[in-house]
């Protein structure tokens, strides 16, 4: 699992270098008022550029286990690291509920 954390790490700082690049390549491509051909010389260099650098490539992980489904944005663990934390009693403000 630490690979997996480690790459995805790798992913996003290629990303955040390509970040600015691709939103001007792509600002340049749907500009209408500059010519067929010139947009197509940037439709080149974008194909140029790391697939991995895109934004569609970068996951959202666990940080404890590594798992990438159902993983929560304000704490970044997955459900099943939630649980076993909350339960535990170690994330201050979330109790476990039962009918």
């Amino acid at each position: 699992m630490k690979k997996r954390i480690y790459k995805d790490i790798r992913k996003r700082k290629l990303f955040k270098t390509y970040e600015v690049k691709r939103r001007i390549l792509l600002g340049l491509i749907n500009d209408l008022s500059i010519p067929l051909e010139k947009r197509l010389d940037f439709v080149t260099e974008l194909n140029r550029l790391p697939r991995s650098a895109s934004k569609v490539r970068v996951v959202n992980r666990c940080i404890l286990t590594g798992r990438s489904k159902s993983v929560y944005k304000f704490c970044k663990l997955s459900r099943l690291s939630l649980r076993r934390l909350g339960s535990e009693g170690l994330i201050p403000g979330l109790s476990k509920k039962s009918w």
